[in-house]
Order: structure tokens, then C-alpha cells, then sequence
């Protein structure tokens, strides 16, 4: 008697692998040749015409791309036959068509017809979470649990990666929970109970089954870890001492254990303790000389600390190694090179970066070294020559090109590349920011309101959009009423801006209110000691009789940003 309703060879011709999707159609005598062959290959075994039927029926909907009427066809055949074989087919088909209430009643008359198939099983635990029924599966997953014990713990293990996307992450606890009663002495058991509590926000929880672990396991990293990132998590002060505290006491007993070490160098980073972290990296580095995860750490540290040689020594070392985001380790090299002054060879870094998240930054940096390097046409063509790989990188090419633009004096060249790239885009926020603010500097008044309305149409809540709006007006003592109200309601939206507060305070002072105006403008230039503020303050203070104030404020802000326009022609007006 047949163990299955065809021949291997014979069933590979007729049913696609896991995952294959829906097969493309054959061209006309292609499939009809193909159908014809699997018709004479089925009445060769035997089969009833009705299961030839269905077979041929299932597979022209297939080729056809009707997936619904093929997973029909499959779910009758594997009824019929109860077939493992053709039942699993159907499931998988069933599955791809997130048709979960007929892939699960097939796969449970799979795992009747065949109770300690693993593969069944574990088919009926993944079709059960991508259904959302998490409460059904206690049963299949104690199963395999307890039908797998050499794999227990790291079964356990995985049992946060598999409820990963549930929503509930209350319910993966519960569960969790309930899997772990069975095994009171495994370290794994706690552990993954430990992660489900910390995902599920219950830190206090989290932090107690994590030493549960600990306490079965002490030499075991992954509990120390963890428990080290949930201090880190809590509320209140000491936090990062105490992690400190617990990651340097599993060193001293394991002084070779890595990722602890690594840890403890990131905590020590977060915590501004420099010189310390330096030393657990410098001890990595002996340990684990040709770990990229350790070496980039290590570069970045240096750079941060203008140690340069060290930075660049590191980078060059991951570029040796198989490390996936060799375009960051470039714009780094970049960043380092032209630090120590040396522009030609951090072009060169920066025109390798090929992708990756430095991608625009090194095209915008490498375009501001030709310029600087009086190579401004090249320049530009740099920047019109690189790829986009989405609608957010196009604008964000365009806003560099205008920037370097804008930068080479050339303003209404800014304002057409700008609007071009709007008109690609007509509702990119970015784009109708920045071509507002182009108008402005060319004196469209109309088109840059215009474009700001749009925006705040757009995103009621940009500040930004707001300030640029009310200021515009403000600066030129245009309706100074609407011009308050439009900065007002920036600042509700960002009351710590120190720029938003500069045009409060520059609003108030058109207004004729100099002591209001003062007030809000010292405020803002003691947030950040900015040129423009400066000058507005210096305005204000004169006006107030306080001259010997204003000049010493303008000299001094003169000295960080001698070439600042509004600062300049702020002097010109009061100190011709």
C-alpha cells in the first residue's frame, strides 16, 4: 500500500516549494503540454478523475494567478485525499493567502493524521500567531517543546522572536508564562520571561526574572545584560552607577566576557565618563582585536576626543573587515581628514560613499570641499549627478544644492532649483519651507506667504512655519498685529526656541514695547548666543539710551561671526 497519494518525483512536478508564491502562467502549448503530462502521470497511478480534476484545476489557477480558486481546489483535494503531502501544499497555500481559518483546519487534520510531526506542529504554532490567537497555543507549543529537549533552552529563547509582532505584548507574558511552569530550574525559561515583562513595560517584573536567571546561571552573560539595560530603563537618579556597578562585578569573575565589556563602555559613554570608557575599549581591543563591533566604537570614541590618529587607524582597520556599513566608515574617515586638514583626501572618502545613512551627508560635504576649493561649477554637477533612491532624498538633494548656492551669493539659482524640485513635489514640507524662505530672500513676499499658508494648511503644528511667517512681517513692520499672532502661536507650539523667542522679542520691539522686547531678547540670546539675536538685543538696548551695552554686545558678537549680514547692517545703521 502507497505512504502517499503520489511519487515523490511526480509531486515536485505538480506542487510549488515553501514559499513560492503564485506560480507566473506558461505560454500557450507550454502549459497545455504541461497539463496533458501531468494528467497522464496521474491516471498512470490509479487516480479517480476527480482528483485529476482537482489537481489540473488547482494548478491552471495557479498559472492563472487565481489564488483564491487554487487554494479552493487544493483545500477539496487535501479533504478528499488526506494526503500529508497534498495537506501541506494546501496549507501553505492557504497560509500565502492569509486564508487562516482554512490553512488551520487543514493543518489540525494534518497533525491528526500525523500526531508527532514536528513539522505539522510547528506549521499550526506559526499559522496560529500570524492569525492573532495566541490564547490557542498552549498545546502545540508545550509539544514541541517537551518533544525537543536537547533544544529546551534555546527553544525558550525563541520564544520572543516567534510573538514578536503580536500587539498584546500582555498576552505574550501570560503565555510565556505558561510555558515556563513546566520548567522550574531552567535559566532560559527565566530569561525569556525576563524580556516578555521588560516588552511588556513591567520593569520591576522584568528586573526579578532576570536574577531568576542569573541565580540558575551566574557565568551566563545574556541575564547581566539584561538586566543591565532595564536599570537603565528605571526611573530616578543612580541608575547608570548601579548598572556600572553590575556589569564591573561580572567582569572581575569573568574578565574575557565581550559583549559585557562592550556594555559597560556604552554606559560609560552615556554617562560622559570618556577617559574610563577609552579603557574598556582599549582592553577590548586586546581581547577581540578584529571585532568590527568593538573596533567601530573605539573610532567613533576618537573622533568625539579629537583623537585623530587613533580614529583614523581604527577606520582603516574596519575597511579590512567584513563590516556592512563601509559607506559610514568613509564619510567618518571623511570627517577625520578634514579635521586634520587635509581636504583632498577627505573628498576622496567622501565621493566612496556610495549609500547607506552618510550617503547625503558625504554628497553635501564633499560638494562644500570643491567649493571651498574654488571648484564651484564641478561642484554643483557633483551634486546634480547623484542618485536618489526615494521622493525624501531627491528633496533633500535639491536643499543641498540651493544651500551651496545660496552660499556662492547666487539666490535666485536657489530659488528655481528649489521650485523645481516643489514642482516634482508640491506638498513636501521641507521643499515648501525652504523655497518660501528663497522667495523671501528675493523679495517675492507674495509667493513665500503663500507657500507658508500651504504649510500650515499642511502641518498645523509647525512651529517653524508659524515664526518664518510672522517674522518675515515683523522685520518689515507689516501688519504687526497678525505678525504677533503668528509668532504667539509659535511659540505655544515651541516655547524653548531660542530663534522663536528672537522674533517675540523683535515683534514686541516693532510694536513700540522695549522693555517686553528686552526682556524676551535677553532671554533668548542667554538660550544660544546667536549673531542675529545679538543684533536685534543690541537694537533694542540703544533704543532704551543704553548705547554703551549695545556697542559692547555687537563687538563681541562681531568677533564670533564677523561676517553675519544682519549683524553687519545692523552696525551700519547705528555705527555708520
Amino acid at each position: 500500500m502507497r505512504s502517499r497519494l503520489l511519487p515523490s518525483l511526480l509531486f515536485m512536478a505538480l506542487f510549488l516549494p515553501a514559499g513560492a508564491g503564485v506560480l507566473a502562467a506558461p505560454s500557450g502549448q507550454e502549459a497545455a503540454d504541461r497539463q496533458v503530462a501531468q494528467a497522464r502521470a496521474a491516471q498512470a497511478e490509479g487516480l479517480t478523475g476527480q482528483v485529476v480534476f482537482q489537481l489540473l484545476l488547482g494548478e491552471v489557477a495557479l498559472q492563472r494567478g487565481q489564488l483564491e480558486l487554487a487554494v479552493s481546489a487544493y483545500r477539496d483535494l487535501a479533504l478528499r485525499t488526506r494526503d500529508p503531502d497534498v495537506i501541506k501544499r494546501a496549507v501553505e497555500l492557504a497560509g500565502g493567502a492569509r486564508q487562516y481559518g482554512i490553512a488551520l483546519e487543514l493543518v489540525r487534520l494534518w497533525t491528526e493524521i500525523e500526531p508527532e510531526s514536528r513539522e505539522a506542529r510547528q506549521t499550526l504554532a506559526s499559522l496560529l500567531i500570524m492569525a492573532g490567537r495566541i490564547e490557542e497555543l498552549d498545546p502545540p507549543v508545550s509539544q514541541m517543546l517537551a518533544g525537543d529537549p536537547d533544544n529546551l533552552g534555546d527553544n525558550f529563547m525563541a520564544l520572543n522572536r516567534m510573538l514578536a509582532r503580536h500587539q498584546d505584548k500582555q498576552a505574550v507574558l501570560d503565555f510565556i508564562e505558561r510555558m515556563a511552569q513546566s520548567y522550574p530550574t531552567l535559566p532560559q525559561a527565566y530569561y525569556a520571561l525576563a524580556l516578555a515583562a521588560l516588552n511588556a513595560g513591567q520593569l520591576e517584573r522584568a528586573r526579578f526574572e532576570a536574577r531568576r536567571a542569573r541565580g540558575l546561571k551566574p557565568d551566563w552573560e545574556l541575564p547581566v545584560l539584561l538586566e543591565a539595560q532595564i536599570i537603565l530603563k528605571e526611573p530616578g537618579e543612580g541608575r547608570t552607577e548601579e548598572a556600572r556597578r553590575l556589569l564591573s562585578d561580572y567582569l572581575e569573575r569573568q574578565p574575557g566576557a565581550v559583549e559585557v565589556r562592550l556594555q559597560l563602555a556604552r554606559v560609560l559613554i552615556g554617562a560622559r565618563q570618556y577617559a574610563q570608557a577609552r579603557q574598556q575599549f582599549e582592553q577590548l581591543l586586546r581581547q577581540a582585536p578584529d571585532n568590527p563591533d568593538v573596533i567601530y566604537p573605539v573610532a567613533m570614541l576618537a573622533l568625539q576626543e579629537q583623537d585623530l590618529e587613533t580614529a583614523r587607524t581604527q577606520l582603516a582597520r574596519l575597511l579590512e573587515l567584513p563590516f556592512p556599513d563601509r559607506g559610514a566608515v568613509r564619510f567618518f574617515l571623511g570627517q577625520v581628514e578634514e579635521a586634520a586638514g587635509n581636504p583632498a583626501a577627505a573628498l576622496e572618502h567622501y565621493r566612496q560613499v556610495a549609500g547607506g545613512g552618510q550617503y547625503l551627508a558625504a554628497r553635501g560635504r564633499a560638494a562644500q570641499l570643491l567649493a571651498q576649493m574654488g571648484r564651484r561649477e564641478e561642484a554643483i554637477a557633483f551634486l546634480r549627478r547623484s542618485e536618489a533612491r526615494a521622493p525624501q532624498e531627491k528633496a533633500q538633494l535639491a536643499q543641498l544644492e540651493a544651500q551651496l548656492l545660496r552660499e556662492l551669493g547666487q539666490y535666485a539659482a536657489a530659488h528655481a532649483t528649489l521650485a523645481a524640485a516643489l514642482k516634482l513635489q508640491p506638498e513636501q514640507p521641507d521643499l515648501l519651507y525652504d523655497t518660501a524662505l528663497a522667495a523671501e530672500k528675493l523679495g517675492n513676499l507674495q509667493e513665500m506667504e503663500t507657500l507658508l499658508k500651504k504649510l500650515i494648511r499642511l502641518q498645523p503644528d509647525n512651529a517653524h512655519a508659524y515664526n518664518a511667517l510672522g517674522y518675515t512681517l515683523a522685520d518689515r513692520n507689516l501688519r504687526l498685529k497678525e505678525a504677533r499672532e503668528l509668532i504667539e502661536k509659535a511659540t505655544r507650539l515651541a516655547p524653548e526656541d531660542p530663534f522663536i523667542m528672537d522674533s517675540l522679542g523683535w515683534v514686541l520691539y516693532r510694536q513700540g514695547r522695549l522693555q517686553e522686547a528686552r526682556a524676551t531678547l535677553e532671554r533668548a540670546y542667554a538660550i544660544k548666543a546667536d549673531p542675529e539675536i545679538a543684533a536685534h538685543l543690541g537694537e533694542v538696548l540703544w533704543r532704551l539710551g543704553l548705547r554703551a551695552e549695545a556697542q559692547a554686545l555687537w563687538q563681541q558678537a562681531l568677533e564670533q561671526a564677523p561676517g553675519n549680514e544682519t549683524l553687519k547692517s545692523t552696525l551700519k545703521k547705528f555705527q555708520p
